[in-house]
């Protein structure tokens, strides 16, 4: 069963609502007991990254996702609170993967947001996109990304720029776009998450 982060930052509704249309069982983590009765964890996350950090904080929950060893996926601002610092707010992350998340604004010419769909493309074989075609697209809305990394990207998408469209590090996986709104791309890729 996978445990959702409820600490009043993640776009939850959206998320429930396409593990109910995959058949994925689901629960809530409110407080730090709750993570035992889980096999693997979701971080969602919408919205400015500086303040969805600091009600994690608040949360009291922080101490026990870094040292987590089952399988962890951040979705949307959930992957860039994996990163070590965000331009947003100028804070300091979580730290599990050693990459900052940055700016579109003077990096590209392009519009921002970059909201709607892109495509991705998947370094090697990562495990959260078997059975999902490379070139596939997904919907994003975001301002800030995870720079692209060749040790810790695990798909990139372009706009202006290369940046990750997921990472991964060890059992900790992230992805910048919004799977539970991205088709049966992003519902097979929910699916590879509640296997591993």
């Amino acid at each position: 069963m996978i445990g959702i982060v409820n600490y009043g930052a993640g776009n939850i509704f959206s998320l429930t609502a396409a593990l109910d249309r995959v058949g994925v069982a689901y629960g809530m983590i409110n407080e730090v007991e709750d993570f035992a009765g889980f096999e693997r964890i979701i971080i969602p996350g919408v919205g400015h990254a500086g303040a969805a950090m600091q009600k994690l904080r608040e949360s009291g929950l922080v101490d026990e996702i870094v040292q987590l060893k089952k399988p962890v996926l951040g979705i949307c601002v959930g992957m860039q609170l994996l990163s070590s610092f965000s331009e947003e707010g100028d804070a300091d992350m979580l730290g599990i993967i050693p990459l900052k998340t940055l700016h579109f604004d003077e990096r590209i010419g392009e519009k921002v947001p970059h909201m709607g769909w892109n495509s991705i493309s998947a370094t090697a074989t990562n495990v959260l996109f078997q059975g999902v075609p490379d070139g596939s697209y997904f919907y994003f809305v975001h301002s800030y990304f995870i720079e692209a990394d060749a040790n810790y990207s695990a798909a990139l998408c372009q706009y202006g720029i290369a940046f990750s469209a997921a990472v991964q590090k060890d059992n900790f996986f992230g992805v910048q776009f919004h799977p539970e709104k991205s088709g049966k791309a992003g519902e097979q890729l929910l699916l590879n998450f509640a296997k591993l």
